[in-house]
């Protein structure tokens, strides 16, 4: 069965273009188009698309009101084409925030180096995210910390937090849960030590990583690497939302960053993070990286095969919702040294790729739901 699939953008060359891209692959279908947010909402309730693909600035109702809409309304999973400007940023994150599951650069030529690469990727993720149920676990939003300094304790509550259910094939049901009614796994401490939290992500990455991080406490007691796959541009917004919304620490990563307890350090877009031991410390190496043998900038294998070199099994590593294989093999390296690696489970990825790569490869000692995924790193180290 094809994914059926709602073209919404203001501009009708991009129109155009995104349906002969997509209609170029025999399993996906264009059913229609809307130039408009308002419209969107409406063509989403009549037709029933599987995905949506959705313009930020549009006339009469914009796309991150749009999304809003459509998810209160007839949940879908929806990608966002974004501009790669600090403006686009902003915006794309508001939308993810509202709930749409992925995002795309509006410029096909920024998605890869040639157009059937750039065709093929499209393809790719409007094909995976179509055949998903769109689930969502939420909490009340809450402002962002202030600009000046403040204690820990200043820090404001987590904000929303999110995850999505997938099943083989579409399914329009949408479930809403609160923390009171959502059931939380009993969990036990294994007893081991750790130095450094690990964890990789892409598809679905941004809110799943919010609804980690915002529940971790202040005294968070090591160092956390963050690896997403992200566009450059994109990070320095994604690191400063999650810092106002989270009681650690969150910064971009930059090169020379000596790693600190209670701060995490998110891999910026199109470079390589490494982890590297100088003298009783640890810091990061932060590169650009132009070998062809290496899809992603930056990569989870890249940044987990460094942690393993520098902490041995001191390491609590996670491997979050994405498609593709990245951070198998930086798995597999920490495994033989001793770490310990946890993956998300099927049922709350956006994308069971790379946990599920991580799974069918037996590195993994637990598959987590995402919502369950920070009680249990706080169980485990002792902070719960």
């Amino acid at each position: 069965m094809a994914v059926k699939v709602l073209v919404v953008d203001d501009s009708s060359f991009f129109r155009r273009r995104v349906s002969e891209i997509l209609e170029k692959d025999a399993g996906i279908e264009v059913i229609d188009f809307a130039v408009n947010g308002q419209e969107a909402v409406e063509k989403a309730s009549k037709l029933r698309p599987d995905v949506i693909t959705m313009d930020v600035e549009m006339p009469v109702l914009d796309g991150i009101s749009a999304v809003k809409k459509i998810m209160q309304s007839n949940p879908t999973p929806i990608l966002m084409f974004s501009s790669l400007t600090r403006e686009g940023a902003s915006a794309t994150l508001d939308a993810l925030d509202a709930g749409a599951v992925d995002f795309l650069p509006k410029k096909f030529e920024d998605i890869a180096r040639n157009s059937e690469d750039a065709t093929r990727a499209l393809q790719t993720k409007v094909k995976e995210i179509g055949r998903k149920r769109v689930s969502r676990f939420t909490r009340p939003m809450t402002s962002p910390k202030p600009a000046t300094p403040a204690s820990p304790a200043a820090k404001p509550a987590p904000s929303s937090l999110r995850s999505t259910s997938t099943v083989s094939q579409p399914d329009r049901s949408f479930q809403r849960a609160t923390p009171e009614t959502t059931t939380q796994r009993s969990f036990k401490a294994s007893g081991k030590s750790y130095k450094v939290v690990a964890i990789g992500t892409s598809t679905g990455g941004p809110v799943a990583l919010q609804t980690i991080l915002t529940q971790l406490p202040a005294n968070f007691p090591h160092p956390i690497l963050l690896i997403q796959h992200m566009p450059a541009a994109f990070t320095p917004a994604f690191a400063q939302r999650l810092n106002s919304l989270c009681k650690i620490k969150v910064k971009e990563a930059e090169q020379g960053d000596k790693l600190m307890p209670g701060v995490a350090y998110l891999a910026p877009g199109g470079k390589q993070m490494m982890v590297e031991s100088r003298g009783g410390s640890k810091s990061l190496k932060v590169f650009e990286d132009d070998s062809p043998r290496i899809t992603y900038k930056p990569c989870v294998d890249v940044t987990f095969a460094s942690t393993a070199k520098a902490y041995s099994g001191d390491v609590l590593a996670i491997v979050l919702t994405g498609m593709g294989a990245d951070g198998r093999d930086g798995s597999r390296m920490l495994k033989q040294v001793g770490a310990t690696i946890w993956a998300q489970d099927e049922k709350t990825c956006v994308v069971y790729g790379m946990p599920q790569a991580v799974t069918a490869a037996g590195l993994s000692s637990e598959s987590l739901a995402l919502q369950d995924v920070a009680l249990r790193i706080n169980k485990e180290l002792g902070i719960a």
